[in-house]
Formats: C-alpha cells, sequence, structure tokens
C-alpha cells in the first residue's frame, strides 16, 4: 500500500510523525512541546491528540519515520553494489557526504535520541535498541552473505565486527559534527575501510 493510498487518518499520522521528525532530532524530547508540533504540523492540539495519545507517542512515531528515511536513503547509496564488503564501503561514504546535509535535520536520529534519553524514558529507549539492532544485524547479513560467496573470510567474527564498524561510525559522526569538521570522521574512516579491507579475500585477478 503506498502513502497515497492509505486511509485519510493513516496520513495524517504520518505527516505529523515526518514533519515532528525533525523537531526531536534537533531539540530532544524534552526540548520538543506540544506547541512546537502544533506549529510545525499545522494542527491545533485537538487535532494531534485525535491521532497520538500524547507527546511520547509522537516522539515514537516520529523515531521511526526518522530512521525509515536514513535507512531508505542508505539503501538506494548501497542495493545497486554488488560486492559485500563493497555496501559496507558504500555506507561509509554516505554517512561522511551527509554529515552536515543528513537525511533529517540534526544529524543522526539513532546517536541523538539514544545520547538523550538513556534512563529517563525506557520506552523510546527501547526502540532506538530496536533500531540500533537492526542497524547492527543487517552488517551481520551483509557479512554472511559475503562468507557464502567466498568474498569475507570464514572465520569473520560477525558480531565484534558489527559493533566495532557501528562504535567507530557514530564517533566518527559524532566527532565531526561537534568540530563542525569533516576532517575528524576521515580520520576514523579510515579505521573503518582497514577494517573492513581486513575481512576480504583476495579478490580474483582480471
Amino acid at each position: 500500500m503506498t502513502k497515497e493510498t492509505l486511509p485519510k487518518a493513516e496520513r495524517t499520522k504520518q505527516y505529523i510523525a515526518e514533519q515532528a521528525a525533525a523537531l526531536f532530532n534537533q531539540l530532544g524530547y524534552a526540548g520538543t512541546s506540544m506547541e512546537d508540533i502544533m506549529l510545525a504540523t499545522g494542527l491545533s492540539k485537538g487535532g494531534l491528540y485525535s491521532h497520538f495519545k500524547g507527546k511520547e507517542e509522537i516522539a515514537l512515531a516520529a523515531f521511526d519515520a526518522a530512521v525509515r528515511r536514513v535507512t531508505q536513503q542508505v539503501r538506494e547509496r548501497t542495493q545497486s553494489v554488488k560486492h559485500p564488503l563493497d555496501k559496507l564501503r558504500a555506507s561509509v561514504e554516505f554517512y561522511r557526504e551527509s554529515i552536515f546535509t543528513p537525511p533529517v535535520e540534526g544529524g543522526c536520529p539513532i546517536q541523538n535520541t539514544a545520547i538523550e534519553v538513556d534512563d529517563s524514558n525506557p520506552v523510546l529507549r527501547e526502540r532506538v535498541q530496536a533500531a540500533m539492532d537492526f542497524w547492527k544485524n543487517g552488517i551481520i547479513y551483509i557479512l554472511q552473505k559475503g562468507i557464502e560467496q567466498g568474498v569475507v573470510k570464514p572465520d569473520t567474527n560477525k558480531m565484534s565486527f558489527a559493533i566495532r564498524f557501528l562504535g567507530t561510525l557514530e564517533g566518527a559522526i559524532l566527532l565531526a559534527r561537534l568540530y563542525k569538521d569533516v576532517q575528524y570522521f576521515d580520520r576514523l574512516a579510515e579505521q573503518l575501510m582497514e577494517m573492513i579491507g581486513d575481512l576480504e579475500m583476495e579478490r580474483p585477478r582480471d
């Protein structure tokens, strides 16, 4: 079912979530008010409450919308890449290019939300963990496919690599945005590329 064919109520819910995504990603959960969401969506408080029970429910939907937008753009960048490890390389390059022009204004929604909620909002924290698990499992899946194709070393510890990859990538994004300097990303991206290269079986010569 496409967005255009969804019932009007569902389209409105998606619209609210998408408009609120940038707000929560920039201002955080605590810093975003219902008035902010009203202003961004053009809806009254009653209009918002007719679709969501409250701010937390909007925040959950907004986070999902933000992650969905990032995932879609990464997938568009990598889906035509054939070699599994080249998919990882392409994803690193995607994040480098989008540090200061991210899919969702404010930066990485997983990173931003994880830093803020921690133990203050367990429901939203669980949603962030689920998004990170999805990302982590996607990397593990890519590596497994590479092993099956004979292009990734068979003794690769897929879980360990995925955790190190995500930690290094998120750290690179954080430092680059903190200092407003892509060179901080580039230094850690070098490590990421070395990590990826270490997994690769020798490619056949043409």
